[in-house]
């Protein structure tokens, strides 16, 4: 998508859809007017109530403007960026179903908007261009059109062209949002286009391949451990789920360090199970489908790193990303089975299917010893208990150091990303002991997202600043739940939010 930030008058602006964004307040006040000068009579917003994300499309008006429709847009009270947020998103996904491709935005009135939600105006613009990506992506790479002829070689293209009407007086604070906002909406779009590949078009290679592609494209050096390497490594609890495959795992490290000083080590570890059919524990088959979304914590990572380094920040920022698919083939590990992690500690499988924390018990041991990092977060996809308890729209939130659990919430709530703290009291810990091992890798129904992330507690070696984060909820909308089902992106934003503040 390409971004421009004009200080020209609506008149001259040359777009195929003019959107004008009215608070309720300023409905009675302005958007009359406003529309007037434009050639529409006021009676046209009789119905409407600026609700956030509401939008009436008008066609006609004063020939002396280029857009041959124009948008009236809610943002409801326009004191919150998620209203404003809210509302990028629905018009940029109305745009899209009408195969608009060059949209203006009109946001003479975006200073008063940053004064009534107390955000800059960078932050505002930035939100608006996220938005739009957010809105009109659609994934839809796989599909030939050969079934519906009339609709052949009409594969969505999303908005192609996105201009940003502001006052001269904030253009260039506009300019440096629309750039942050790019990085972040390129990143989050990768993400889900990774999170939306099935099972048989994304394997452990292609992700380690994603990375290799991105540290080149953007200066940050990444290495691949392939199934040999890892096996010198005694990544038990990696080797261990790869088993049943006939897709080799991958170990991938993406290292990006500033050139100036750095402030930090921070440490950002995904889960990448590339699909998950629960192993000899095997799923349900009713929406297993959807288990090509269980590498959500890889695509979050490798596009935080990304926007770390498009952002020059001057943390140094190490992804890591153990990957494989998880198959009940003939050679799979079994429930009963005894490994030896990376670390050393002793693993009885209680249940194949609680997969994601062996990988990532060999990736959060293989960073403390080989980084020492200030912090480390981990995110993934790892139980179907937090989504019971928290629902689609929040993450749940495990962390051993209250500043940094605080940090994480709010940025969450800036980035629109949230997340909720969740307890990682010792008791807890009683639930996965083993009589025949250090530990289980299950603890029963009771509490399952926490007892996982008090499996992960384990291979941390005591590091005071670690997080873990269960996406499973909001990483993925499911089919008939909204009107664009698949990835989400979620936690590219988080995590980008959070390394800013450490900036």
């Amino acid at each position: 998508m390409k971004v421009k930030v004009t200080k020209s008058d609506l008149q001259s602006v040359s777009t195929d859809l003019l959107v004008l964004p009215f608070s309720s307040v300023d409905l009675n006040k302005e958007a009359g007017q406003a529309l007037a000068e434009i050639g529409f009579d006021v009676r046209v917003l009789k119905d409407f109530k600026a609700e956030a994300g509401e939008v009436v499309v008008l066609y006609g008006g004063r020939t002396e403007y280029s857009a041959a429709r124009i948008a009236i847009l809610g943002i409801g009270e326009g004191k919150t960026i998620d209203d404003w947020r809210k509302a990028t998103v629905s018009f940029a996904s109305k745009a899209t179903d009408l195969k608009i491709e060059k949209v203006a935005v009109d946001c003479s009135r975006i200073e008063a908007l940053s004064a009534a939600t107390a955000q800059p105006v960078a932050t505002l613009v930035a939100a608006l261009v996220e938005g739009c990506f957010s809105g009109s992506y659609r994934f839809d790479c796989l599909k030939s059109g050969k079934l519906d002829k009339k609709s052949s070689g009409e594969k969505s293209k999303g908005i192609a062209e996105l201009l940003i009407r502001v006052n001269s007086g904030v253009f260039d604070e506009a300019e440096k949002g629309a750039v942050d906002g790019k990085i972040i909406g390129s990143c989050q779009k990768m993400a889900k286009d990774m999170v939306n590949l099935p099972g048989n078009h994304l394997h452990a290679g292609d992700i380690a391949k994603a990375a290799m592609d991105s540290g080149k494209k953007y200066g940050y050096e990444v290495t691949v451990f392939h199934k040999k390497e890892i096996e010198a490594l005694s990544m038990g609890g990696l080797l261990a789920v790869n088993k049943g495959s006939h897709h080799p795992p991958t170990f991938t490290v993406l290292d990006y360090k500033p050139k100036g000083k750095v402030k930090a080590v921070i440490a950002l570890i995904g889960k990448g199970v590339t699909f998950d059919s629960g192993g000899i524990s095997l799923k349900p088959s009713e929406n297993m489908g959807e288990m090509k979304s269980d590498m959500s914590g890889a695509a979050s990572v490798l596009g935080a790193v990304e926007a770390a380094a498009r952002f020059e920040l001057p943390l140094h920022v190490i992804g890591f990303i153990p990957a494989t698919d998880n198959m009940p083939g003939s050679t799979a590990q079994q429930p009963g089975d005894v490994i030896t992690t990376y670390s050393g500690i002793t693993v009885e499988v209680g249940n194949t299917d609680a997969e994601g924390r062996l990988i990532l018990a060999d990736a959060l041991s293989y960073a403390k010893e080989k980084y020492n990092p200030d912090v480390i977060v981990d995110v993934a996809t790892l139980t179907g208990a937090c989504i019971v308890s928290l629902g689609y729209a929040v993450a749940g939130l495990f962390c051993n150091n209250d500043k940094l659990a605080e940090e994480i919430y709010q940025a969450g709530q800036q980035s629109g990303e949230m997340v909720w703290r969740m307890p990682l009291w010792d008791l807890y810990g009683e639930q996965i002991k083993s009589d025949v091992a250090d530990v289980n890798n299950t603890g029963g129904r009771g509490a399952g997202s926490v007892t996982a992330a008090k499996f992960l507690e384990k291979f941390i070696d005591g590091h005071k600043n670690w997080a873990h984060i269960d996406i499973a909820g909001p990483s993925f909308t499911p089919k008939g739940s909204g009107k664009v089902n698949g990835g989400t992106g979620f936690g590219v934003g988080l995590l980008v939010e959070l390394l800013k503040k450490w900036s």
